[in-house]
């Protein structure tokens, strides 16, 4: 058996670690407009919150900012059957009567809610991450972060966890154009299992989900599930019980991702944020600090690889914004904190206004035992993809050619995005929802950024 590291986790003395990288940070001021309906845990406001912490701690100052182009239905295609993204782009809540057998057979009903603006939100969540893959691909930064996308649940032809669209996979593949080997690494307190079914059977990308396991959605992630054929011993999963804790958190967190990193030799990785892995979550169940949960961005960044940086699950709005913004200083080489900035969204940190999540008293049900004999079967397994997948040469298809910054901007003043922007324009939010209320009157460079795609050249 594995004997478990017993340094406890201090959080005031994180540092961030691997260095000063260049930072991509995207973001688009729709998003915060877009409501899954009254009473639905999952709100995409909670970005807006994130994005107004971030610039008002001076953040933007060490990254460069963008607004992604959003997916188009073809680029969403890569991964996603043409029948549900055509679906996607034409249900809304006047015509969704015409589509009952449609939402029965994609699964989009009451977790999954048909509302106004699904597809552009799908289209911004999408965007973001093949578009960060595209720029580390193309070397234009180290780091790219978009805390709109992390939707982990969707499946090729269906929806599912509050994700219609997976950004990840998508990113994944804009990834794999480049790069022999991709490591997923899933820290949401659910499974990851739209990621992991989408690469089950190859050993390009190794995903690895630490997560929550027992009669709890979405019902997958055991152990013993580990791939197959090609990709047998590639799907890593963790499974926890209720109230995991930093330390104990820790001592399986860093030591399975050193395996990886020395048996898999990835050369890129992608990280999901779920923030529902919190303490004190609306829909979650373990007890991590904000500092437990930074913990495991900054280890992970400590390897210095091209990194994707997505969000995920997240339910206690003030919290999520909180870590996401601490996380973000992470990557960009900073601490920030304690003491909170003003902000568009000041009033929903009170009354301490302070920049952590503090632990519950929770019990952990988590014992040292239970982790160590987990542990050792993981690194066992881990162990088996000793000599890293052979990847036949091919040549890499010829990106279009590369704009300088003032010929992108350019570009994309020509663009005129069909009629989806004035759709979104003429979007009426009612007055009485406050977390959808309040225009996003942060700063920072908002430039749209082009990402160029070819469908057809990727082969797992």
């Amino acid at each position: 058996m594995v004997e478990l590291a017993n340094e406890p986790l201090e959080p005031i003395s994180i540092k961030p670690l691997g260095g000063k990288r260049r930072v991509a940070y995207f973001y688009d001021s729709d998003v915060g407009n877009y409501a899954y309906g009254t009473g639905h845990p999952m709100k995409p406001h909670r970005i807006r919150m994130a994005h107004s912490l971030i610039m008002n701690y001076g953040l933007y100052q060490d990254m460069e900012i963008y607004r992604a182009k959003p997916a188009t239905k073809q680029e969403m295609c890569q991964f996603h059957t043409d029948e549900y993204v055509d679906f996607l782009s034409r249900v809304t809540p006047d015509n969704m009567d015409l589509f009952a057998k449609e939402q029965v057979k994609f699964n989009v009903g009451d977790d999954c809610p048909v509302f106004d603006g699904l597809f552009e939100f799908c289209g911004i969540s999408g965007g973001g991450s093949m578009e960060g893959a595209a720029r580390l691909n193309r070397e234009k930064c180290d780091i790219a972060i978009n805390w709109a996308g992390g939707l982990h649940h969707a499946k090729k032809s269906e929806a599912s966890g509050f994700c219609y669209l997976n950004d990840i996979v998508l990113g994944i593949i804009e990834l794999l154009r480049y790069h022999p080997r991709v490591l997923y690494v899933d820290i949401d307190v659910h499974h990851g299992d739209g990621v992991e079914e989408a690469f089950y059977t190859t050993d390009r990308v190794m995903t690895c989900s630490f997560h929550k396991y027992g009669e709890f959605f979405p019902g997958t992630g055991e152990l013993r599930d580990i791939g197959v054929g090609k990709g047998k011993h590639y799907a890593v999963n963790f499974p926890f019980r209720d109230g995991i804790d930093d330390t104990n958190y820790k001592s399986v967190f860093q030591p399975v991702i050193k395996a990886i990193m020395e048996w898999y030799q990835p050369s890129a990785v992608v990280l999901q944020c779920g923030g529902d892995s919190l303490s004190g979550d609306r829909l979650g169940c373990f007890n991590l600090s904000m500092h437990g949960h930074a913990n495991c961005i900054n280890y992970v960044k400590s390897f210095g690889l091209p990194t994707l940086v997505v969000g995920g699950g997240g339910y206690t709005m003030r919290n999520v914004s909180r870590t996401w913004t601490f996380e973000t200083g992470l990557l960009v080489g900073k601490l920030v904190g304690p003491d909170i900035p003003y902000n568009d969204y000041y009033d929903y940190y009170g009354p301490d206004y302070r920049l952590e999540v503090r632990p519950s008293n929770m019990q952990n049900a988590n014992s040292p035992e239970y982790l160590s004999k987990v542990l050792s079967q993981v690194v066992q397994n881990l162990s088996r993809t000793k000599f890293a997948p052979s990847v036949q040469m091919q040549d890499v298809p010829r990106d279009a050619e590369d704009l300088g910054d003032e010929d992108e901007d350019m570009a994309d003043a020509k663009d005129t995005r069909g009629g989806s922007q004035y759709a979104r324009d003429e979007r009426v939010v009612p007055g009485n929802e406050y977390y959808d209320d309040a225009e996003d009157k942060s700063g920072g460079k908002n430039t749209n950024s082009i990402s160029y795609k070819d469908p057809d050249a990727m082969q797992f």
